[in-house]
């Protein structure tokens, strides 16, 4: 689904994805995990080119990546992107940001665009809030309604970027679960996360980064327990004693 061959990026002196090889098949889960500055944000951000790169290729469904124009909105029609803030229209209710993109992108029409809208914001757990705006949710029910709104898309693939960082410990819950349920769907992701329980039930394989590479990859049940690189086992150790 996702194919990166030989991707650098710099920015400045800095280079934050070095010799960057990585293949997503359909329907996996890759949890992508390391210290900050690692260049896991920038590596999630390539794959929809909101980061251009300065060598190699990415490749969606054997497609290379578009320059712009129309074509680069095709791809991100088809690449869901859920972000650390919850990017809603604020002046827009909840059912009206989801169905936005399908109407305006896809030409859906409008009554059809809600019904699947709703069905969506009822599989996230808020659809009892369709008629809201943004601003009198919670930050959790507003990344639920990010995640639906990615959804109605019907993306082939759907990228995170950190979706829980910015949200109280008690709402954090709520939105891991709605993604666990994503990925036992079948919903082909990629997700940057300081989450290790959801690293451990939802991957079906943790990438582990440092300083721009992929130092490690495996599955969460031998990269938690036995992880070969002496970068891993020292920011394991760092976040699982506490």
């Amino acid at each position: 689904m996702v194919a990166m061959r030989g991707v650098q990026k710099h920015f400045g002196a800095l280079h934050v994805l070095q010799d960057i090889e990585l293949d997503v098949a359909p329907g996996e889960v890759v949890v992508v995990i390391g210290p900050s500055g690692s260049g896991k944000s920038t590596l999630c951000r390539t794959i929809n080119r909101l980061e251009t790169i300065d060598e190699g290729s990415i490749e969606i469904e054997g497609r290379p990546l578009p320059q712009e124009g129309k074509a680069l909105a095709q791809l991100r029609a088809d690449v869901g992107m859920v972000f650390q803030s919850f990017n809603l229209f604020a002046h827009k209710t909840v059912l009206e940001n989801v169905t936005l993109g399908p109407v305006k992108v896809r030409g859906v029409a409008k009554a059809d665009a809600e019904k699947r809208g709703l069905e969506l914001l009822e599989r996230v757990g808020v659809a009892s809030q369709a008629g809201k705006l943004p601003a009198q949710l919670s930050g959790g029910q507003q990344q639920r309604v990010a995640i639906a709104r990615s959804l109605a898309m019907e993306p082939k693939v759907m990228l995170f970027d950190e979706p829980t960082s910015a949200l109280d410990p008690e709402m954090i819950k709520e939105v891991l679960d709605t993604m666990v349920s994503l990925a036992q769907g079948g919903m082909t992701m990629v997700v940057v996360t300081h989450e290790m329980g959801f690293a451990r039930t939802a991957a079906d394989r943790v990438l582990f980064m440092a300083d721009g590479r992929i130092v490690e990859q495996n599955t969460p049940e031998e990269f938690f327990t036995n992880p070969q690189s002496e970068r891993a086992r020292d920011f394991l150790d760092k976040i699982l004693k506490h």
